[in-house]
């Protein structure tokens, strides 16, 4: 049995209090008032999250192996294990895609050396259809897999170019397959491919990628979601002007969700320098000042759902080669205390959008439970030190890749320890 004793923040509720992990089956056993002696005793400065669920991450690792040098789902683990994240969802724009049983079993297969919990999502293709899987999320290997039957996984349409043949020309291309999807859970990545196309010639990747295919995107996405009964998601949301438009879709009933990046809350187009603009290029780009400022109220008012990173851990000879995507997981939990200590966020806002929102999710496809500090949920904790800060630098850096866009800036905080189903990681950088 293992003992947390803290500032225990659920996304409705703070208490001084106790909890108690089961470490043969990994789930909380109980949660109760402190007793003054446990195996991990937190100081005042310490907050106790349930464990961060990042739904958005790219680990890289498939049956071709071709891209394993950037990542695998052992060192994308030990990054998310390092900002504090005990349960990633992988996206399926691999060399060899997850687009049926086969292809999904494989690479569920290579999760087993993964040191967290991994949800793959499946991907959705111009001859793709929905398939059905046993077991849609890996639980490390150190305890059995019970109970982890569904039907149908989660899935991902790119609307613009990705990797393989996850990729569409056209509105009427992708709704010919979606049609498949009717009911099923669909992540959208909003960009228009036909305004791209338009603006491949600009100077610059703001240019080629501009609002207008982020807000036209979302409106076929907002159709697509109500005419087939999707359970939607639109990924790493940058455009102010398109809030409006998800948030009256909300208010219609619509089953539509959100996730913000930490690259557009941290960072707008005005940042960028010769220096630093092939470090900071990813899809959809930086935005401007305002756009930045209105995600991170949209965040903090819940508006949007979910901080989550898309991780892109491409190398640096990549990356000055045009790359886009940009590498966090490492950086997860010290993000977190930014938000809290620097934007005005609520621990219980953190509880909402980093464990609470995006456990619901992954609980869609799941018997057992996570996102919350509670009796029968995944004995699963991310603990936060707010009186340590963090300087990111190299050496701190767990993920494959090597680097970080936020290396040489000070946060506010830091990990003091993630906890996996009962295993305790101390953070030691």
């Amino acid at each position: 049995m293992l003992s947390i004793e803290g500032k225990i923040i659920n996304h409705d509720s703070e208490i001084y209090g106790r909890v108690e992990i089961n470490q043969e089956t990994g789930l909380i056993k109980s949660v109760g008032e402190a007793t003054g002696s446990a195996d991990i005793v937190c100081g005042e400065d310490c907050l106790v999250f349930p464990g961060f669920v990042d739904l958005h991450v790219h680990a890289r690792e498939d049956v071709s192996g071709l891209q394993n040098y950037k990542e695998d789902f052992l060192s994308a683990s030990e990054a998310a294990i390092n900002g504090g994240v005990t349960h990633i969802c992988d996206m399926p724009n691999n060399p060899v895609a997850p687009v049926d049983e086969k292809s999904y079993g494989e690479k569920l297969a290579l999760a087993e050396k993964a040191l967290v919990d991994v949800t793959l999502y499946g991907g959705i293709g111009p001859k793709t259809k929905p398939f059905s899987c046993s077991a849609p999320i890996y639980r490390p290997s150190m305890q059995p897999i019970n109970g982890h039957i569904t039907t149908q996984p989660p899935y991902k349409a790119f609307m613009g170019p990705s990797i393989g043949d996850l990729f569409f020309h056209s509105q009427q291309e992708l709704e010919e397959a979606i049609k498949r999807y009717e009911g099923q859970y669909v992540s959208f990545h909003c960009e228009d491919p036909e305004i791209l196309e338009a603006n491949k010639n600009q100077p610059t990747h703001e240019q080629r990628r501009p609002a207008e295919a982020e807000l036209k995107a979302t409106d076929f996405a907002l159709y697509l979601i109500e005419k087939y009964r999707l359970h939607g998601k639109l990924c790493h949301y940058s455009v102010k002007e398109g809030l409006a438009k998800i948030i009256s879709a909300k208010k219609a009933g619509l089953d539509v969700a959100c996730e913000v990046a930490p690259h557009h809350l941290y960072f707008d187009d005005t940042m960028l320098t010769e220096e630093n603009r092939k470090w900071l290029q990813m899809n959809p780009p930086l935005r401007a000042p305002e756009d930045r400022l209105a995600m991170i109220e949209a965040l903090r008012k819940g508006d949007i759902d979910f901080l989550a990173t898309d991780h892109a851990p491409h190398t640096a000879e990549e990356k000055l080669k045009g790359m886009s995507g940009v590498p966090h997981l490492d950086t997860y939990g010290a993000f977190a205390a930014w938000l809290l200590k620097e934007c005005n966020f609520e621990p219980q806002d953190i509880a909402r959008i980093c464990s609470f929102n995006p456990g619901r999710f992954v609980n869609s496809f799941r018997t057992e439970r996570c996102g919350e500090i509670k009796e029968g949920f995944a004995g699963s904790l991310t603990i936060l030190d707010l009186s340590q800060k963090w300087l990111v630098k190299k050496e701190n850096l767990k993920t494959k890749c090597g680097w970080s866009p936020f290396t040489g800036r000070v946060f506010p905080g830091k990990v003091k320890c993630a906890i996996v189903r009962g295993r305790v990681y101390n953070n030691t950088n």
